[in-house]
């Protein structure tokens, strides 16, 4: 064999065993030991898609966490009904107005949102009342959604008619509604659909 071969060929040989050396030594490596960077990328990246990544989210923000009944679990809302009556009486569960990000129960620790119990129940004939500390209703506006979720597994949901200092004036007759009393500020919210909520 020329020389010319024979070295070329020694080199080959030389480069393909390094290669297998430095793959074997890669794939038996351990993953780092920092996982956390991995959370920001897609998660194609991940090779994770669907309901595989959110389980692993869910796995990951420790939803088994002992302290998770104080925290406010997000539910699974069924599509909006629309009403033409009032709904049956049910004790109301929380107070929710997305529009200024309020998510509190009622009853809760330091009581942020207190049904009068002696009245109507939310979404039922009537006008309920709701008071509430540190709502900000004042940035509250008409045709903004108030949603009560209830014990019966359905949510009712009110749309904003009137926002006002002091006590909302003017009831509606004829159609549940909803006065929620926060500070010097009220509202007054009309019964206008439901939705399922498990």
């Amino acid at each position: 064999m020329p020389r010319t071969k024979w070295v070329v060929t020694a080199g080959t040989v030389a480069l393909l065993s390094t290669t297998v050396v430095v793959l074997q030594r890669t794939e038996g490596a351990a993953p780092p030991a920092a996982a956390t960077t991995d959370d920001a990328l897609p998660s194609r990246a991940l090779g994770l898609s669907g309901h595989r990544r959110l389980v692993r989210e869910l796995e990951q923000s420790g939803e088994n966490d002992p302290d998770e009944v104080t925290r406010p679990r997000r539910i699974a809302a069924g599509p909006l009904r629309t009403v033409s009556g009032p709904l049956r009486a049910a004790r109301p569960l929380r107070l929710r107005i997305p529009s200024l990000g309020v998510d509190v129960p009622f009853g809760g620790e330091g009581e942020a949102a207190s049904w009068d119990s002696g009245g109507p129940a939310p979404g039922a004939a009537g006008t309920a009342v709701v008071t509430g500390t540190g709502l900000g209703l004042g940035e509250l506006r008409r045709g903004r959604t108030i949603e009560i979720p209830r014990a019966d597994h359905r949510t009712a949901v009110f749309t904003v008619v009137e926002v006002s200092p002091g006590r909302a004036s003017e009831e509606l007759p004829g159609r549940p509604q909803l006065r929620v009393i926060g500070g010097e500020t009220a509202v007054l919210a009309r019964l206008t659909g439901h939705r399922s909520s498990s």
